[in-house]
């Protein structure tokens, strides 16, 4: 099986599409294959796994980690679908509180690298979706921060008009506030 890096506008960030064998008895897919990701260009180290579940209209984001413990993430969506979204965090950047949003569902099979000094989100836009993610870093809840998923200055053109928030998405912080204090120069 084949695995196809794509750039995306933001540097670093990348789509990751794996061939997969497919027939009436359902499809099989290598979904991480460190050296077939490492000849594709994607040389990432995995260190945990994330899954969640989630109902359609619940949003998650915008999170990051900040550099005393970053994290890039690996994301797929294995059951419905989801917008999913990476900022750029990266003062230094030249794409600097630009996003990027893709569709990933069980039916696409698509993946999204997202790397350290991006805050990634996504919305389920089915009516359940399970999300898994392979961590470069390890969950460190005192290095978290979340960018607010409605900034107009981020501008994120989501999917869904009456999202359903957790108290931490709720109370995140504008790309304002966020270049006071950095995370990523």
């Amino acid at each position: 099986m084949k695995t196809h890096v794509t750039e995306t506008p933001l540097a670093g960030l990348v789509r990751v599409d794996i061939d997969f064998f497919s027939d009436e008895r359902g499809f099989f897919i290598e979904s991480w294959h460190q050296r077939d990701f490492a000849d594709a260009g994607l040389d990432v180290t995995s260190v945990q796994e994330g899954h969640s579940r989630s109902g359609r209209n619940v949003l998650r984001g915008l999170h990051y980690q900040d550099m005393t413990a970053p994290m890039g993430k690996l994301l797929r969506c294995t059951v419905g679908a989801i917008f999913d979204v990476a900022v750029d965090l990266r003062m230094s950047s030249a794409t600097f509180g630009q996003w990027f949003g893709i569709e990933l569902s069980a039916e696409n099979k698509t993946q999204l690298y997202v790397p350290e000094g991006f805050a990634h989100g996504f919305a389920t836009i089915s009516d359940v979706a399970e999300v898994q993610y392979k961590q470069t870093g390890f969950y460190t809840p005192s290095s978290e921060g979340t960018i607010s998923w409605n900034d107009p200055d981020v501008g994120v053109q989501w999917p869904i008009d009456e999202p359903i928030l957790s108290q931490r998405d709720q109370n995140g912080i504008s790309l304002q506030e966020y270049r006071k204090k950095p995370a990523f120069p």
